[in-house]
Parts: C-alpha cells; structure tokens; sequence
C-alpha cells in the first residue's frame, strides 16, 4: 500500500562499520496497475513504489508469546510485521489468506489473529507440526479461528487444498526459499570458534525441496507455484512474495527481478514493488538489524576491497489475478523456462 512514508536518508557517519544503504524511495501514486508496452503489464520501474516500517521491534519482539520455542529453529522465518502489515492492508475481516510454503504458520497465524481465514502448504513435516502448534497457541490465546496446514509439495497445489476454496482466496503472503547465507543462529563454544546452526532446510539430499534443486529450477518450480495459485484466488485478488536480493560467491542475485518474471510468466498482473524495512527507523538514521553472517560477510567482502553494503529491506512483490475469471500461464514452467530472466 502507498501510506507509508520513506524514513530520512541516513547520515554514512551514523551507521556504524557494517553501513546501511538507504533503500527508500519517494512515494507515487498508487493505481492499481499501469498500462506498459508489454501487454498492459507495468514495466519494472513503471511500479508503485511504497515504504513499509516493519522492523520497529525486533524479530524476537514480534514473535514473542505467539510463536512456540520450536519456531526458532527455522532457517527463514518470515518477519510478523510484514504479514501482518499485508494482511491488513489487502483484505478485511473474513477473508481467505493463503501460504503455499508457510514454514512455521506465519502468514496464518497473523492472519487468524486479525480475523481473517487462513489455510497454507508446507513440504517438510517437522514445520507442519510446528506451524499447527502455532496455531493451537493462537487458539490458546482465545482466538477463534479458521486456520489450516495442509502437508504435501505446493507444486501439486490443486490436489493438496480442499476442493471448496478454490476461487475464494483474497491474498496469498508467501517467499521462497533463498539466500543460505542470510539465514541461521551462532553459538560460541570454547576452541571451537563460531558454530552456525539453524540455517539449512531439512535434509540437502532431499531434491523434492525447492531450497536443494538449484536455482533457476526453483524459479521454475515457484513459477508453477504461482500458476497453481490462481485457481484458488477471487478475480482481482492479490499475492504478495516477500523477497532480497542475495550473493553467492560474491555475485549478486537479483532474485525479486526473477520472481516478478516467475509473477507474470504465471499470469499474474505486477501492481506494486514495495520495501518492507529490516532496519528500524529512528530520528535520524536507520538502526540496522542484520544478522552476525550478514555482517561477517560484509566484513570480509570490504577487506577484500569489495565495498558492499548491509541489506537493509525486503521487497515485496505484488501482484493481482486478472479481473475476469481466466488467467494466462505460461506455456513452458521447465527448467528451460529461466531464459530472459534478470540475472
């Protein structure tokens, strides 16, 4: 949504050795989509473009007394406020809120808290379990909701949720699995130096999960995804994908240019490009609040005489289904179809 405004560009000299790159950008109007060269669709830098402060607490702090212990352990966890922040904004009370990889229950748990239905998907069986206690902890908490994980691979969407949902989904809130580097907990222990931990998903030999298929397969993987999803949406409903860009070897990944590629190659209209904030916005600067492998990273990348800079936001991709009943997906979801992706 367009009703935030972009924190003050912050002083280099305030942002300690790491640094922050401010990633705000002024605000525009917020049609729902402009008209483009390529078929109606916006072009990128056509987009609506709109800040989101969701960092004002830390990640523990918006998690705290709704989320079980075991949650902790996921290696890419969604941050709450950006949930909850979509939620609020692209639906009301009543409304269906989809998660075709909800990890934990995220994206169900804000949503049942805010009144709203909610049902997701997830492949590994551990975070099912844990994502139904999270909701059970919602239930604890005196919230009467409608919330449901479905266990299977959201590739196979239309044979995992239930037949009566289909077309009845206001907003999907989802991301894919990405950027290993960015994920993850240390612990120090005596002649051993730093450990990481909590920072894979499931099983590395485990190829029917997109975190372990290579990248330009999960891109086709998620594409499939996204296609799948329309069958379950309302005419003109929205899907929202949190995603950053990430560096492997050093080499960045635009990964949200990919995933607005996945978006349209499913049929999907691009209505918005937002940033969702990962640093707190104070009087003055940004508080960043990256993670220790981030910040190492960056340390030894500046040593090396590469001068990035600490990821500071999240964008947000959004996309709305076509306001009619049909939809356009592509033709071709192998792996084949990555050609004429931004890389």
């Amino acid at each position: 949504m367009c009703d935030a405004r972009p924190p003050r560009t912050a002083s280099p000299h305030s942002l300690g050795r790491a640094g922050v790159r401010p990633t705000a950008r002024p605000r525009r109007p917020c049609p729902s989509a402009r008209g483009s060269r390529s078929g109606g669709h916006p072009m990128n830098s056509e987009l609506p473009v709109s800040v989101w402060s969701t960092a004002q607490h830390s990640p523990t702090a918006q998690r705290k007394n709704r989320y079980t212990r075991e949650s902790i352990a996921h290696p890419a966890k969604m941050l709450p406020e950006v949930a909850r922040y979509a939620i609020a904004h692209y639906t009301k009370p009543g409304d269906l809120v989809l998660d075709p990889m909800c990890g934990i229950g995220t994206t169900l748990v804000e949503a049942v808290h805010l009144g709203r239905r909610a049902a997701g998907v997830e492949y590994e069986p551990h975070w099912v379990t844990v994502a139904r206690s999270n909701l059970a902890l919602a239930t604890e908490h005196g919230v009467d909701h409608d919330g449901q994980i479905f266990h299977g691979d959201a590739r196979q969407l239309s044979t995992l949720l239930r037949a009566e949902l289909r077309g009845q989904a206001a907003l999907v809130v989802t991301s894919p699995p990405y950027g290993p580097s960015t994920h993850g907990r240390v612990a120090v222990a005596p002649g051993e130096g730093i450990q990481k931990y909590f920072h894979q998903y499931g099983s590395t030999l485990d190829r029917g999960n997109l975190a372990n298929i290579g990248h330009h397969r999960l891109l086709s993987g998620f594409t499939r995804i996204l296609a799948a999803l329309t069958e379950f949406m309302r005419p003109g409903g929205h899907i929202a994908i949190t995603v950053r860009p990430w560096r492997e070897h050093a080499e960045l990944i635009d990964l949200p240019s990919q995933i607005l590629s996945c978006g349209r190659n499913a049929g999907l209209v691009p209505v918005e490009r937002c940033v969702a904030l990962l640093a707190r916005v104070a009087e003055h600067d940004f508080v960043a609040r990256g993670s220790f492998f981030q910040r190492d990273f960056l340390r030894k990348q500046r040593e090396a005489g590469l001068p990035l800079h600490l990821i500071a936001h999240e964008d947000v991709l959004v996309f709305r289904t076509p306001l009619t009943g049909g939809r356009r997906v592509a033709t071709t979801l192998d792996a084949d179809a990555s050609t004429g992706w931004a890389a």
